[in-house]
């Protein structure tokens, strides 16, 4: 049954979201002439897409399930504004069956596909049952969730070793072990169900076949609700730590033309298999001998689509909304093409060389990189303050190139003039990943930034180390001028500002006085 409400104009848009991917739907919205509303949790009522909507309400206080896991106010607030439709943007209720449902059961559209679908691609063993059944291959593995540790021994007895533990209902890297051992069987079993629970309130976990040394493919896919589905090609999401990507690029460097339309008439059928409509993402896992296997389904809009709008020159979020109102797709797979090369890195308020533990706190200036084939999806400004409840991801910085080699340089620019003082970010890492020469190369994987760590983690060059600090000081001097035409008479027994210099500057972990 189709619980979408077809061939229904959308005048105005609730986003179910916050942050850059929040501004992002507006952006679209405003472009269509759609009203935008935003909803808006305590800690982010000076965010910038609170600023940026045509309305904006608060659901509730800071921790995310009282503000946006609250599916009931959320909808009260669509309700009561008189919205035809909710995008859920990713993360959060992006994904969750039962708010789809919701939405839909207040007669209200779902951006995105239908709660069956959700449901069943959700669940990892079931979308693994499923793909199987569709022909298209999966990793060796079970079929069912494993519960006892002689039910795991027999398993990688059979597939053999290493295998990797993992929560049905997962994502983002948790409830997942990787085994190397026999021996490690019971306590990363026990491990990953729970953790699983926690995360996810499922301890359902598989077993499947560990691919040494993998690339991390994703094919964009589109569906619309007459049964039409296309492919918007591949991108290369190998740069990970701890499971979360980090650098994303399309074309992807490891395949062929060959294997680029045999990969995508897999997704193209691992969709229909579900009946998909909307936009979602068949991702893949492949060997360094190119064999390749399906690894699960984001049937969500995916937080590297940029790239893929520069590649294809598609405004992914315009089409959802065409989608969503019952319309066709625009387009057929014959007619779509790959032009010049783009890269997306994700800049976290992070620090990379303590850890990358989180870096949230006020920012006291921001510069944004611009100039030609370079966009910046970001959401904070000079004097916002990032709250701690929340993911680190402030921004992404996409680039395109005519060519990969372009792309990169381009990408050395933009991350070079991109200058974000008060906090501590991610961008001197991300930095030296387009320096290095194996990224530059191509041939990375998965392993890539720990096989790579020590060149990574090493320091930057004096030039730019000296620009930093000559902002810095000037920035300093600055807000010590301004403090003095306030005064009128400047304070000459004040305390010298280069000791706030010093807390507030922080270069590869060494501060300076």
């Amino acid at each position: 049954m189709n619980l979408k409400l077809p061939n229904v104009m959308i005048h105005k848009v609730l986003v179910a979201n916050r942050g850059e991917i929040a501004i992002r739907v507006m952006r679209s919205c405003r472009e269509m002439n759609i009203r935008s509303v935003a909803v808006f949790s305590e800690a982010d009522r000076k965010s910038l897409h609170v600023r940026y909507a045509d309305e904006a309400y608060c659901i509730g206080p800071a921790p995310s399930a009282e503000s946006y896991l609250n599916m009931d106010k959320i909808i009260e607030v669509a309700l009561e504004t008189g919205v035809d439709a909710i995008h859920p943007g990713y993360g959060f209720l992006s994904e969750n069956a039962e708010f789809a449902r919701k939405c839909i059961e207040a007669e209200i559209i779902f951006i995105g596909p239908s709660p069956e679908a959700i449901a069943l691609m959700g669940d990892k063993i079931t979308a693994r049952k499923t793909m199987i059944a569709a022909g298209v291959p999966v990793v060796p593995g079970t079929t069912n969730k494993i519960t006892t540790e002689d039910e795991a021994l027999k398993i990688v007895d059979e597939i053999g070793l290493p295998v990797m533990i993992k929560a049905s209902a997962g994502g983002g890297g948790k409830g997942m072990r990787l085994v190397h051992q026999k021996e490690e069987v019971k306590s990363a079993l026990g491990m990953a169900r729970s953790e699983a629970l926690s995360a996810f309130g499922d301890d359902s976990v598989y077993i499947e076949k560990y691919i040494e040394s993998p690339h991390h493919i994703e094919f964009q896919i589109f569906g619309d609700q007459l049964g039409n589905v296309v492919h918007l090609f591949e991108r290369e999401c190998s740069v990970q730590r701890r499971h979360q990507k980090v650098v994303e690029e399309t074309p992807s460097p490891n395949i062929t033309p060959e294997i680029r339309a045999e990969m995508g008439a897999y997704a193209v059928r691992a969709a229909k298999a579900v009946g998909y409509y909307g936009a979602g993402t068949i991702e893949f896992i492949m060997d360094d001998e190119s064999h390749y296997y399906f690894l699960e389904m984001n049937t969500r809009l995916q937080v590297e689509h940029p790239i893929t709008e520069r590649v294809v020159g598609i405004d992914l979020v315009k089409l959802q909304i065409k989608i969503a109102e019952g319309l066709a797709l625009p387009f057929q797979q014959d007619g779509l093409r790959q032009f010049g090369h783009a890269i997306e890195c994700r800049i976290y308020a992070e620090d990379p060389y303590q850890n990358f533990i989180p870096s949230p706190g006020k920012i006291l200036h921001i510069s944004e990189p611009l100039g030609l084939g370079i966009r910046h999806d970001g959401y904070v400004y000079s004097g916002y303050e990032i709250p701690v409840e929340y993911d680190p991801l402030i921004s992404k910085l996409i680039v395109w190139g005519q060519s990969r080699q372009e792309a990169i340089a381009r990408m050395r620019r933009a991350l070079l003039a991109y200058k974000i003082t008060g906090i501590t970010t991610s961008i001197p890492f991300l930095k030296r990943i387009m320096e290095s020469p194996v990224f530059i190369k191509g041939n990375y994987n998965t392993h890539f930034i720990e096989n790579n760590l020590p060149f990574l983690l090493s320091t930057d060059s004096c030039d730019e180390i000296c620009e930093d600090v000559a902002i810095m000081a000037a920035y300093i001097h600055y807000l010590d001028q301004l403090k003095a035409q306030s005064n009128h008479i400047a304070n000459k027994t004040a305390s010298s500002p280069w000791k706030d210099f010093g807390r507030i500057v922080s270069i590869k972990g060494a501060n300076i006085y």
